[in-house]
């Protein structure tokens, strides 16, 4: 068996980014320069990063194969490569792809499709924080694993808690925990350093609790009890924030993987590549490939497979959340030019 990999759990869907020559003020009309479609989604963009970063890692979430599947919701599988990078079908075709308004509802990954994931596979684990309480359900099966196995053969695991909903607090008690501003602000809380101070006592003994804060940096605590704090990095030319988070989040996993430890080096690694991630993607020219139809589509069935591929970024955007990845199109293959990525 190979190196074990990151498995991101959560959302891929589509980004349809305006581009403009400034922020539009309400209710105007703003003539856009140029627009783009492209995959987006936490989990998604995390496990991209992971992959740039040289990770052997894996994506697992809902997928519409094709416009067959856009009427039921149905998932499909998808096989985990070793050399390839698929992508959500149809983001990265050259002709019209149009979806029913309103297509949103693609079903979470449930407790009875993690099930299926052979847990033996991954060194780290990491949740976009969505349907909470069956994803405490999946992690309460990576802790049944984990006691059945020997400490050098167990799975880690992380959760983000991003968006200031109660059902999420509840995986602050599960595996290392990214908590967003807003979750921070919802409790009252007025900076990372107040953050990871106040809510350290909620997540399990020997976690690390992490707070990134935008242009302020970010602060963690590990079971030490010892406040790291790291300045933001503050690029010459700012390309795209779109997915700064995540690259942040997929940085900071991936050095916890490595045994590394919070410590300031550590940090400021990853506040780095957040600074400069969409930047690096830009940089990674990909062309498209033919590739067969995902297999195994219907209802239950997650798509597994490697790290989806990124189109590169544009000038500074308006974002609209379109429905899940995958519409209109069966799914196709990115090589990346510095092979795989």
């Amino acid at each position: 068996m190979g190196e074990k990999r990151i498995l991101c759990i959560g959302l891929v869907c589509l980004d349809i980014i305006s581009v403009v020559e400034s922020y539009p003020a309400e209710d105007t009309d703003t003539r856009c320069c140029s627009q783009r479609w492209q995959r987006g989604g936490n989990a998604s963009n995390s496990c991209t990063v992971l992959s740039l970063l040289g990770a052997p890692c894996a994506f697992m979430g809902s997928l519409a194969p094709g416009p067959p599947a856009l009427g039921n919701g149905g998932l499909c599988f998808l096989p985990p490569p070793m050399s390839w990078v698929p992508a959500p079908g149809g983001l990265l075709s050259h002709q019209p792809v149009s979806f029913p308004a309103g297509f949103s509802n693609l079903p979470d990954v449930t407790a009875e499709d993690f099930e299926r994931v052979e847990l033996s596979q991954y060194k780290w684990i990491h949740w976009e924080g969505r349907n909470a309480v069956e994803q405490v359900k999946m992690l309460q099966q990576v802790e049944e694993h984990n006691r059945a196995c020997p400490v050098s053969q167990r799975v880690a695991t992380s959760v983000e808690v991003e968006k200031p909903r109660q059902e999420l607090y509840q995986l602050f008690g599960y595996g290392d925990v990214f908590v967003s501003k807003d979750v921070a602000k919802d409790f009252g809380f007025h900076s990372a350093a107040e953050t990871v101070k106040g809510l350290y006592g909620r997540v399990r003994p020997g976690a690390v609790l992490i707070c990134p804060w935008a242009e302020n940096g970010a602060d963690a605590m590990g079971p030490d009890g010892r406040l790291v704090h790291v300045d933001a990095f503050s690029p010459e030319t700012i390309v795209d924030t779109l997915g700064a988070g995540d690259t942040f989040n997929a940085a900071v996993i991936l050095a916890l993987s490595q045994g590394k430890h919070p410590t300031h080096t550590s940090f400021q690694g990853a506040l780095w590549g957040a600074g400069r991630g969409r930047w690096l993607w830009g940089e990674l020219p990909a062309t498209p490939v033919p590739a067969g139809d995902a297999v195994g589509s219907g209802a239950g069935a997650p798509a597994v497979g490697g790290a989806p591929g990124y189109s590169s970024p544009s000038r500074g955007r308006c974002r609209e959340r379109g429905g899940g990845a995958g519409c209109g199109g069966s799914s196709r293959l990115l090589q990346s030019q510095q092979g795989a990525l």
